[in-house]
C-alpha cells in the first residue's frame, strides 16, 4: 500500500506543479486553510509581476484538479495567454512560451494532458492535498488511508470511519 509522501509525487515536470499546487493546503493540527505561496515563490525568486501571474494559474489549476473548473478550458486559455506553442524536436514534440515560470507550469500540465497522466492529479475531498494518483485502475479517492503521509494524513480512514458512525446513528 501506498503510505508516504514520496509515493505521492508525480512524473516528471507535473511533481513541480503539484508541489505549487499544494502551497494553498489545509493542515491536519488547525484544520484551517493556510496559504504557503509567497515563501514559496519568494525562495524561487521570482519577480512580483511573476508571482501574481503564478498565484492566478495556481487558484484556477487548483479549481480544474478539485473537479470545479473545466480543464480544457483554463489550459486552453492559459496556453493562448501565454503564447504557448509545439515545438517538433525530432521525434517528440515539446512546448515553448515566453511565460515564465507560469508557463513552465502550463507547459507541465499540457505534458501530462498529452501523456494521459493529467486526470491522475487529484485532490483529496477532506484535507485537499493535491496527490498523483498511482494506483492501477486511477480511482484513489484520498491521499492517503494510512497515516504514514504528509503531517500524519489518513483521510480516507477518517471518512471510512464517520461514514461507517453514520450508518450505525442511522441504523437506530
Amino acid at each position: 500500500m501506498v503510505n508516504n509522501a514520496g509515493d505521492q509525487a508525480a512524473p516528471g515536470a507535473l511533481e513541480a506543479l503539484r508541489t505549487l499546487l499544494n502551497t494553498w493546503r489545509i493542515p491536519n493540527d488547525t484544520r484551517e486553510a493556510e496559504d504557503r505561496f509567497d515563501a514559496y515563490a519568494h525562495e524561487a525568486g521570482w519577480s512580483r509581476s511573476e508571482r501574481r501571474e503564478v498565484l492566478a494559474l495556481r487558484d484556477e489549476l487548483r479549481r480544474v484538479v478539485e473537479r470545479g473548473a473545466d480543464a480544457d478550458a483554463v489550459v486552453n486559455d492559459w496556453t493562448i495567454r501565454l503564447d504557448v506553442r509545439p515545438r517538433v524536436t525530432g521525434d517528440a514534440v515539446g512546448f515553448v512560451h515566453r511565460g515564465g515560470p507560469a508557463g513552465d507550469m502550463v507547459t507541465a500540465a499540457l505534458d501530462a494532458i498529452a501523456a494521459g497522466r493529467w486526470h491522475r492529479l487529484k485532490a483529496c475531498p477532506d484535507c485537499r492535498w493535491v496527490f498523483y494518483d498511482h494506483s492501477r485502475n486511477g480511482a484513489k479517492r484520498w491521499c492517503l488511508m494510512t497515516a504514514g503521509g504528509p503531517e500524519g494524513r489518513s483521510c480516507g480512514s477518517i471518512a471510512k470511519v464517520r461514514a461507517h458512525r453514520q450508518r450505525a446513528r442511522d441504523a437506530e
